[in-house]
């Protein structure tokens, strides 16, 4: 059934919700609030009313702001705690948080869990206004956050066009900018260790990458996928090496990646830059720590935070955005 469009009408109400399930008011009242019991099929139809609706429930106004700000990260906890990626995007938050007066609540979500708890909490009135960092999904957040009346902003460009506002590094040109270094070295076999496609970073950076292979006469694109992470760089420079031996160059989408790359490449014999040269993205603390020193891709990421903030906090229209330029880091490794 087709979703209404809800971004400048009324808040749907519970009446709204029960006839899209086709129970009554009361029906409906009691799956929301679980205060009774009722069959399987009748709650999954009230609740899939509920998410095509965008309906939240209602409450008080506040009577004050919270002085609290919820930065909801997507992503395995384990590479959360490895990637300095948050870290320095904490620090660009709290760089433009007016002094004293809002704190950060830092939640992080495993990419494909259920999250009901969590979409509760932040629509109950309990956060002046919600950052979304990493791969979030479809636009069914977005539009519950809306509906409650809490200000987002996406870090990274949204999965649906126009749904939120969103600050991002321009990815595309980075990596393309990136893989044109190693074309115009005369590297005629360059492949990329690509981020997930379903993520906006990992689908801009892929696409920079096929661009610039394009552009370069007899070429053809070799790509194997990771997660950002270092181990999944590693699994897939084997990958390359297996598939295509006569790999000279690679462009990985993460420094973690690359460093995981330059593991696989030492183990098989292979020089950096000499026999095969690498480039990541990002311009991470492990790009200066590689050995040789990896050029990579500069992401302006203190500044994300510090412009995605700014942005939260003046409750930015639907679609409003920043792009900010990346830089090319040249060092040892190609």
């Amino acid at each position: 059934m087709p979703q209404p469009d809800r971004s400048n009408g009324p808040a749907p109400t519970l009446a709204e919700v029960a006839r899209h399930a086709g129970v009554s008011t009361a029906t409906a009242s009691r799956v929301l609030n679980r205060s009774a019991r009722v069959s399987t099929e009748v709650a999954a139809r009230v609740e899939r009313a509920a998410r095509e609706l965008a309906y939240v429930r209602r409450r008080a106004p506040r009577a004050r702001e919270t002085g609290v700000v919820a930065v909801v990260v997507f992503t395995d906890p384990l590479q959360y705690h490895a990637d300095a990626f948050p870290a320095r995007l904490l620090a660009g938050l709290r760089r433009s948080l007016p002094g004293g007066e809002r704190e950060l609540a830092v939640f992080t979500v495993p990419r494909h869990s259920r999250r009901p708890p969590l979409v509760r909490y932040l629509c109950g009135g309990h956060v002046d206004g919600v950052l979304l960092v990493g791969p979030w999904g479809d636009g069914a957040l977005a539009r519950l956050l809306h509906a409650a009346r809490v200000p987002v902003v996406s870090l990274g460009r949204p999965p649906e066009p126009g749904t939120v506002a969103f600050v991002d590094a321009d990815n595309l040109t980075g990596a393309r900018e990136a893989v044109r270094r190693l074309c115009e070295s005369g590297r005629r076999s360059v492949a990329t260790i690509a981020g997930p496609p379903d993520t906006s970073a990992g689908a801009d950076r892929l696409a920079g990458y096929h661009q610039a292979v394009a552009a370069m006469a007899g070429a053809r694109p070799v790509v194997a996928y990771g997660d950002f992470s270092s181990v999944s760089g590693e699994h897939a420079m084997q990958r390359l090496l297996d598939q295509r031996p006569e790999v000279n160059a690679v462009f990985a989408a993460s420094d973690q990646m690359a460093a995981g790359a330059l593991r696989t490449l030492r183990r098989h014999g292979l020089r950096v830059p000499e026999d095969v040269a690498l480039i990541g993205f990002d311009d991470s603390p492990v790009a200066a720590r590689c050995r040789p020193g990896l050029t990579t891709v500069r992401q302006p990421v203190e500044d994300l935070g510090s412009r995605a903030m700014n942005l939260l906090l003046r409750n930015p229209a639907l679609g409003e955005s920043e792009v900010l330029p990346t830089r090319l880091v040249v060092r040892a490794s190609g």
